[in-house]
Formats: structure tokens, sequence, C-alpha cells
């Protein structure tokens, strides 16, 4: 027999949470969260450095801190909870089929749908690192649940490929645990984490950072034991005689991040092959009527904050739909232009009549530049914002004013000149 929900949340970590709690807080009636691991919270769970609500909460918290204090407003908000279950498809007319050990498989259908399932790591078959196939080699989540969760000490001697936000912290948290990082290599000549991350988890512990470096072999049998590095030219090949040996246990791997994006796809929803998340609307609704998105599975923060705030939109915004809410009257396209990689919201509904906030990543460090919004028919200049320091590492935040995107009917472009 289907359960009938007005509002289903796919996902129970910060964005999951945040979008329900503001989903009912609107009155978007019967609201469902479902979690495929055994507790709300997500990857919060296990983070469990501070640093997280400072936008927020405007106070520092733990990962878990923060998670347990969108889990009450969970349990207060009446918002039904699902977990351990597992989402094994949705439909275009918003029926999800789900599995877990106590109900069994399940048909639930949904009046909305918010997809919040985060993201995942890149790993090392996706890269391709030659050499052998030897036991510790992990990605850096995968060693964090392991130490801050199970209670196991990964490694010993370990190498940090890449120098995203969780290497970083990884480094410092074996650094403390006792074991000893010999690097963190990078192969773009700048770090890819936050400013912040490379003072506190590097520099604080003399760990060096090898920038425009790579990883070009690992060897050992069983377990690892040496892995080499050598320095990459422009195109990003390795330059013969430039290798480093490092006698080590361990390899972590801070490769990138990909929106969780499966079920997304299988409902025929459009992606962006930029973001790999769902292409949304500046409600965060997706290209399929009332089924929105928010959080990693849109797009990879660099902050919980962003998640909340993004997620609590897309909760307001799917309430709005199950009570019956606006029709669109035509859409305009947000594109990306010189030195942008990317735009979220792609699209933006008509008639625009608020401002709309656009989130975006630039493709590399710029100091004393300007962010300047476009016009896609005329080319006529609707914004510009100075900016003394910009880094592919820090997401972009500008807010577009409704008379700005009433001067452009065909669409905006956000450059940086």
């Amino acid at each position: 027999m289907d359960c009938i929900y007005d509002l289903a949340v796919i996902g129970g970590g910060p964005a999951g949470m945040a979008a329900a709690v503001e989903a009912a807080k609107d009155g978007a009636g019967r609201v469902l969260i479902l979690e495929r691991d055994k507790e709300l919270g997500g990857i919060l769970n296990q983070c469990i450095h501070n640093g997280f609500g400072l936008h927020y909460f405007k106070e520092e918290l733990t990962g878990p801190e923060y998670a347990q204090r969108f889990s009450e407003q969970v349990k207060e908000g009446n918002i039904e909870v699902m977990t351990d279950t597992m989402v094994l498809d949705i439909t275009e007319d918003k029926t999800i089929y789900a599995v877990n050990t106590q109900k069994g498989y399940q048909q639930i259908k949904a009046k909305a749908i918010v997809l919040a399932m985060g993201c995942r790591e890149r790993t090392r078959g996706a890269i391709g690192i030659p050499g052998e196939r030897p036991a510790g080699v992990f990605t850096a989540g995968t060693a964090q649940r392991y130490l801050n969760m199970e209670g196991y000490l990964v490694g010993k001697r370990a190498v940090i490929l890449g120098s995203g936000d969780i290497g970083l912290i990884m480094a410092r948290r074996l650094s403390l645990e006792g074991a000893k990082v010999l690097a963190c290599v990078e192969l773009m000549p700048y770090s890819n984490g936050l400013n912040r991350n490379v003072v506190q988890c590097l520099h604080d512990f003399d760990i060096p950072l090898y920038l425009s470096h790579t990883i070009t072999r690992i060897t050992g049998s069983p377990r690892v034991e040496s892995v080499t590095i050598s320095k990459v030219d422009e195109k990003r090949n390795p330059i013969p005689g430039t290798e480093i040996t490092f006698d080590c246990d361990t390899v972590l791997l801070s490769v990138g991040l990909i929106p969780e994006n499966e079920v997304a796809k299988s409902a025929g929803i459009a992606l962006d092959p930029r973001t790999k998340g769902p292409i949304v609307y500046e409600n965060m609704e997706t290209s399929i009527e009332g089924i929105f998105a928010s959080g990693n599975t849109v797009h990879v923060h660099d902050l919980v904050d962003y998640v909340t705030a993004e997620s609590q939109r897309a909760g307001r915004c799917a309430a709005e739909y199950v009570k019956g809410g606006r029709q669109s009257q035509g859409e305009l396209a947000v594109t990306a232009g010189n030195a942008v990689n990317y735009t979220v919201p792609q699209k933006i509904h008509l008639p625009a009549q608020k401002p709309v906030e656009i989130f975006f990543r630039v493709a590399a460090p710029m100091e004393n530049k300007a962010i300047v919004v476009t016009a896609l028919e005329t080319g006529d200049e609707l914004l510009r914002l100075k900016r003394l320091h910009l880094a592919p590492g820090e997401m972009e935040k500008i807010s577009v004013p409704a008379e700005a995107l009433q001067k452009s009917p065909g669409g905006i472009k956000v450059s940086i000149e």
C-alpha cells in the first residue's frame, strides 16, 4: 500500500534537515525525511572538528553539534523520519521507491520532493594513479569516518594527494593522533581548500605542501610501502627527473567531490555537466516541476552554513508548491562567462520580482578583479562588484537586483574582468 506525504526529503544531512524544518514551518503538511544511515546528520557526524555554524548560529560548533541542533528542530517540527532506508528510484510523477529492513520494499507518493543526497568522493580509479594496488589507499572522507566514528587509525606514515578541505583537515587529524603526515601533494599551482585550513592544518603542523605535483607511482605489497611524486608542467604532465619518493604506509585521496545524483538521473532530471548536479531555478526547483534540490547534491559547498541557507529556500519553495504557489510566466538563463566555472542557479523564473542570489566558483586565483553581470542579448552591463581576492576553493555569492533582471529578459552572464 502506498504511503502518501505532502513533502518527501531524500537525505537527512544538513541540507535535508534544513529543508524539512523550513517546509514544516511554512505549512507544508505531512513531511518525511528518508535517510540511508542509521541516524540523521549525514557527513557532519564524522566532522568532529570545529568551524561550523559561524554564519548561521553565530558561534563555533563541531559537525555533530551543528547536526544535533537541526535534529532537535526536526523532532520539534513533528517531521516523520525513516532512517536506515535506501531510496532506489524516483519517478517524474513523484513516486519514491525505497527499501529498509523494517518495512521492506515501499512505494511512497509525495506532492513534492526535495533532493538532498549530498556528494561522494572521487576515487583512485577515477583519476588513474599508476602503480600497484596495495592496501592502505583511502579516500580522505573514508579515513575520516574510520578514525572519528569507528576508532581506527588508518596508518602511521601518510601522504595526502589533493589539497581539498577534507584532505587538509585529515592532515591535522592524523597528526593529532600521532601519525606522521609526510606531504600534501596538489596537482594545481594553488590549493583547492579554504585558506584558513591551509594555515591551521598544514602550516601549523609543519606539513609541506607540494604545489604543481602529483603521485606518479604507488608501490607495496600487501600494503603501501612507498609513494613517488613528480612535478607537473603547464599541461599537468609529469616532468621526468623531478621524482621524490616517500616511505609511507598510507595514501589519502582528496581529489574532488561529485554530487550524488543517480536517482535524479534515473528520474530524467536535467543535470549540469559542469556541476554534475541538477540544473535549478532560483527557487531550487529542478527541470521536473515539484522536485527541488539543495546542498551538495546541486553543487559542492565549502561551508555548511551556505548549505543550510540554500536548503531553507528549497524547503520554503517546496511548501509553496505543495500549497499551490505561483505559476511561472517564462524563464531567463544564467550563464558562466570569463573565468567562471559555473553558476547556480542556472535559470530564473519570470517575472523577476525579487533579488536573486547567484553562487559560482572562479577558474583560478585572482586579485583585484570585478564580478560583472551583463545582459546576454545586448551585452549591457547590469552590475559590477569589486573583489580584492578570488579563489577556486572559496565559493562566491552575489545578489542581482530585480531591476537588473528585468532589463535582460533573455538572460544574464556572470564574468570576471
